[in-house]
């Protein structure tokens, strides 16, 4: 086996997701995992109390809710949501995104909206 990795297209990969809000690991580094996944709707309004959620937008455009205000995001921008902080990713259209933590964070823990379990 070759210690070597491969490149990854990321929006490409997050594209081909069968579900919306549902996240596929791409990488790991420093104990962190890094996570593609896409959204249309939105998810159920949740927090982690075990983890910052790093988000990075690829495609489209992506609001994450949080109680004090949204923060609007474009492709290449990066935004971390500080563990315990209740929010609610909403995207208009799809939107892809890689999040970056140590931990898998699409279930309804994690906000995934029931209706999202249905392919994309």
């Amino acid at each position: 086996m070759s210690d070597v990795q491969q490149k990854v297209a990321l929006d490409a990969v997050a594209g081909g997701l069968d579900e919306y809000w549902s996240q596929r690991v791409v990488g790991s580094a420093n104990g962190n995992l890094f996570k593609v996944a896409k959204g249309i709707g939105s998810t159920n309004w949740h927090s982690h109390d075990d983890q910052d959620e790093t988000f990075v937008l690829l495609h489209g455009r992506l609001t994450v809710q949080l109680r004090s205000g949204d923060v609007h995001l474009e492709p290449g921008d990066l935004f971390v949501v500080p563990r315990g902080v209740e929010h609610c990713p909403v995207a208009d259209e799809e939107a892809r995104f890689l999040l970056v933590g140590p931990e898998i964070t699409s279930t309804a823990a994690g906000g995934k909206p029931d209706w999202s379990r249905q392919q994309a």
